[in-house]
């Protein structure tokens, strides 16, 4: 919605996300997609926190991780997706502006907090790998705890100084956001006031939550995969590789999908495909994590077949 005011300019007071809009005739079928992977989503990152705190023996680092992982992928697909069912149900595309601004505000925070820890999840990893001797030490609870503490704190402040910079925008011209999320580019792309200093900024800001968590990431698999080909056993090579494997192919899908997006040039060809690579890391991935880690994890396969019996009696 646009009120007048004096002059020419107007002043927006909500914006409307296109999301796929143009597609109407799919629109039922869309509707049923998304619910279908939002009910499974939750409903799997929900089965592998409640396993990781009923089994004993899911009581290590790297389920701590998993579960911390499983908790966000629940937060961050519940950013986005009831907002989608919702205008996909009552067409309903319409979105205040500070219901814009918040819904970014948990989905900025929550990739930034995914990004660390995916790599706190990778470096724990290369301990158990590279450092075996030395692993109960350096990844104590302790660690753990204080690598969650700051993963969450570090997200939190740089969208807190982004989402304070955007409160002060004006806008006053066209009010549609050719997206079914409200992201950063697209909003801003909205307002009458200069950016530049804020997109400087920002960009800083999204580097810094980016570029330290993916170099360790991939500095931490190089050093994996070598001390994998190390191994003079093909059974003992296979047993390293698949502790890793699960979360090797979290990441692939991630980081993948991010650097399609914000990466690459603004062609019209990958523009009108944005919203399709988008898909992936904020609704695919969170849907990828529980089924990846049950499917191929077979400490997390032991404790589902201890407790599924309970449930069937």
């Amino acid at each position: 919605m646009a009120n007048p005011e004096s002059g020419n300019q107007t002043v927006v007071t909500e914006f409307i996300l296109l999301g796929f809009g143009n597609l109407p005739e799919l629109r039922f079928f869309l509707f049923l997609l998304f619910l279908f992977i939002y009910v499974v989503t939750v409903a799997g990152n929900l089965l592998i926190i409640a396993l990781v705190v009923v089994d004993r023996h899911l009581h290590t680092p790297m389920y701590f991780f998993l579960g911390n992982l499983s908790c966000l992928e629940i937060c961050y697909s519940s950013t986005i997706l009831p907002r989608l069912l919702a205008g996909l149900l009552t067409r309903d595309r319409t979105i205040s502006i500070p219901g814009c601004l918040t819904q970014y505000y948990f989905f900025g925070f929550l990739a930034a907090a995914e990004c660390y820890l995916l790599a706190a999840m990778s470096y724990d990893r290369y301990l158990a790998i590279c450092k075996p001797l030395r692993y109960a030490t350096l990844m104590n609870g302790r660690s753990c705890l204080q690598l969650s503490v700051a993963m969450w704190l570090s997200s939190s402040l740089a969208i807190d100084i982004t989402i304070f910079l955007m409160q002060r925008l004006d806008f006053c011209g066209p009010n549609e956001i050719d997206h079914f999320f409200c992201d950063f580019l697209p909003i801003i792309k909205l307002t009458c006031d200069d950016t530049r200093m804020m997109e400087l900024v920002t960009t800083a800001l999204a580097a810094v939550c980016t570029l330290p968590p993916f170099l360790i990431t991939l500095a931490t698999y190089v050093c994996i995969i070598t001390t994998i080909l190390r191994i003079p056993s093909t059974t003992g090579k296979r047993k390293a590789f698949s502790t890793c494997s699960s979360h090797l192919i979290v990441v692939s899908v991630f980081y993948g999908a991010i650097m399609i997006v914000y990466l690459l040039p603004k062609t019209d060809t990958l523009r009108d495909l944005n919203k399709v690579f988008s898909i992936f890391y904020t609704v695919l991935t969170p849907l990828v994590n529980p089924l990846v880690y049950s499917l191929r994890n077979r400490e997390v396969k032991a404790a589902w077949g201890k407790v599924a019996p309970k449930f069937s009696v």
